[in-house]
């Protein structure tokens, strides 16, 4: 039999659900930078590696404590890393998780939306971009939305498992944009009908967040099978469709 979904996720399952994001990135980040190929300049999947085995690396190196010290720790290692925009914005992201999580360690549902909302919100101090300008916000607005849309008394597995559904949903829609920062700002209509590298990563990050959070109720005989909602991904130059599993 199942086991009751848990109402609160650990500091523990914290790091767990961290790594399953990690394990996304590193997966995928091939992909990634031929996908930011046609509307970057290709080093997308690198980068954004590189930020989440730093994200790996403190998690391991950081065991105790609450969750303002891991995400603050999170955060000066991701913005450390070499390449572009993506380590100073995932380290924003981070570093806003981690003043919201001040003498924490456990989180129930809402503490969960309440610790994803403070770090979109100081990325927003940041980042003008909103839906629409074909940017990592147009995962990360819909997954907030969704989280926000939950129960208060849903677990927090449910409540993930809603954002990556709508954070997929938003980066699939960026085939239809124009973009308007970045280099891709440059390229006008050509990058229409291409994703946007960083919302698919953001979609992937919250895929792993949701696909491991699943783990922490299934029965351990029982193999949950992943609902599929599909991204395309060029694994070559021809681009074919990527299955991006979402718990169902």
């Amino acid at each position: 039999m199942p086991q009751p979904m848990p109402e609160t996720v650990t500091f523990e399952q914290i790091g767990r659900l961290l790594e399953g994001a990690v394990d996304q990135i590193r997966h995928h980040h091939e992909r990634l930078s031929r996908l930011d190929s046609a509307v970057g300049d290709g080093d997308h999947g690198i980068t954004i590696l590189r930020a989440m085995e730093a994200v790996s690396q403190t998690v391991a190196q950081n065991p105790e404590g609450d969750l303002q010290q891991l995400f603050s720790k999170i955060a000066w290692a991701v913005m450390s890393c070499d390449g572009g925009s993506t380590g100073p914005l995932l380290g924003t992201f981070f570093a806003g998780m981690g003043e919201a999580g001040a003498g924490k360690r456990d989180l129930d549902g809402p503490g969960l939306v309440a610790l994803i909302e403070a770090g979109i919100q100081q990325l927003q101090k940041q980042s003008r971009a909103r839906i629409g300008d074909k940017t990592m916000m147009d995962a990360f607005l819909p997954a907030l939305a969704a989280m926000k849309s939950a129960a208060p008394d849903e677990a927090p597995s449910r409540i993930l498992q809603l954002a990556a559904e709508a954070a997929a949903r938003g980066a699939e829609a960026t085939t239809g944009m124009r973009a308007k920062f970045g280099r891709a700002r440059n390229l006008g209509d050509r990058v229409l009908g291409h994703l946007d590298p960083g919302a698919v990563s953001v979609s992937l990050l919250f895929q792993g967040f949701s696909e491991t959070a699943s783990r922490f109720t299934a029965d351990p005989g029982e193999q949950r099978q992943p609902g599929l909602f599909q991204i395309p991904i060029p694994t070559t130059t021809t681009p074919t469709k990527l299955d991006v599993g979402i718990p169902s």
